[in-house]
């Protein structure tokens, strides 16, 4: 991985120090374990700001520098949330935030729709500038090189400092980078989902550094996985294969070797599946999230642990038992996984634009089929990140 670095800071976490990383060629330095903060307002059932807001500031005293959230993560909310918890710190971390979804779930990369989203963004957050923005999700409709051409106009403005993309293939990644560079790919990565590991190669060959997100996948890697009867009805992972009762077996006994493992060194299974992230490449950099501040000291903990050879030819073995697809559901969900609010209706005090008698993301998405723009679009709200490149849905 050619112009890695990595540096180490005073930063205490118990008795060491927090590890930082560097993503990309253009000079973006985030601590080695950052903050996914999806979970604050979206997708995990219901959320306690305060509790929420004590979490990300305990990170942040804990030595993690970058925080990552979305639009879509509650319509604004989360923007809203982790701004203000951030707000006394803010020239102390990174901001990473992304657009890419209409109202209705569908995919909208169309020029202005870009800007009028990162405008709100910036206003949610309360900051004159993003630290990184992506987009989430590929859009078929809208060539990566407008998209990307909107993206650079606001890192010339100085409202945007480094670009990513998330949740996109090789082709477009090469195309992208081509228009601007960029610093970071965003992928669902854990011991559960290696399937991030075919775009190394065209990361690598550009210098680009990787994001991961879902580390724990969602949450069968947190040391307190539960059947689906455990969970709120309209949570995430009722929906997902791992727990289907078919795979459920077999993914637990994965579990089970892995806590061994975890308990010969000491150390969680959360933090087992961090460091071992952290072992694959020095340009990675997980974003578990939690509104507990104790599991958050328990994650952050984990850029201290070190594995040897044999530690990790053990994980990737075990990891070869996981069963079901990273985001294939076994059923569909009747709702939408955000605070109860229904599919059709677009969050309040934000109705899309209407033109010639159509609200503009109706439009852009009556070009597409209609199982894209709602069975799909439901499937990639409820797996939370955004469309499989190669899929219909996910």
């Amino acid at each position: 991985m050619s112009g890695v670095q990595c540096h180490w800071y005073s930063t205490r976490l118990g008795r060491t120090t927090m590890q930082h990383r560097t993503l990309g060629r253009q000079g973006l330095v985030v601590s080695a374990i950052g903050y996914g903060a999806m979970g604050t307002t979206f997708a995990y059932g219901p959320g306690d700001d305060t509790e929420s807001i004590a979490a990300i500031r305990h990170a942040h005293d804990l030595g993690v520098t970058h925080f990552d959230t979305a639009e879509l993560y509650g319509w604004g909310t989360g923007e809203r949330l982790l701004g203000a918890a951030l707000a006394p710190v803010r020239d102390e971390v990174t901001i990473a935030t992304k657009f890419g979804f209409t109202d209705t779930y569908g995919q909208d990369s169309r020029p202005d729709h870009i800007r009028q989203v990162v405008d709100t963004s910036l206003r949610n957050l309360g900051t004159d500038s993003i630290d990184l923005l992506y987009q989430h999700v590929h859009d078929p409709q809208v060539p990566i090189e407008d998209v990307v051409g909107v993206m650079q106009e606001f890192v010339q403005a100085g409202k945007v400092r480094y670009l990513g993309l998330s949740n996109t293939d090789a082709e477009n990644i090469r195309r992208a980078n081509a228009v601007h560079p960029i610093s970071v790919l965003q992928t669902e990565y854990s011991v559960f989902a290696r399937e991030s590991e075919d775009l190394f190669p065209v990361v690598d060959e550009l210098g680009i550094g990787i994001v991961a997100y879902s580390p724990l996948a969602r949450g069968f890697l947190s040391g307190a996985v539960q059947p689906r009867s455990a969970y709120a009805q309209e949570d995430i992972r009722q929906f997902l294969e791992w727990w289907a009762p078919e795979h459920w077996d077999a993914n637990t006994g994965v579990v089970a070797g892995l806590t061994e493992l975890a308990d010969t060194k000491g150390i969680s299974l959360s933090q087992l599946a961090l460091a071992w992230i952290l072992a694959q490449r020095d340009d990675i950099v997980p974003i578990p999230g939690s509104r507990n501040p104790g599991r958050v000291a328990e994650n952050a903990a984990a850029a201290a642990v070190t594995f040897t050879a044999e530690d990790l030819e053990r994980i990737t073995t075990l990891g070869q038992g996981v069963r079901g697809k990273r985001h294939r559901l076994s059923h569909r969900p009747s709702r939408d996984a955000t605070r109860g609010r229904t599919g059709g209706s677009p969050p309040a005090g934000r109705e899309p634009p209407v033109r010639n008698g159509v609200r503009t993301h109706d439009a852009h998405n009556a070009k597409k089929p209609r199982s894209e723009r709602t069975g799909a679009s439901r499937v990639a709200l409820v797996a939370g990140a955004g469309f499989e490149p190669t899929t219909s849905g996910l």
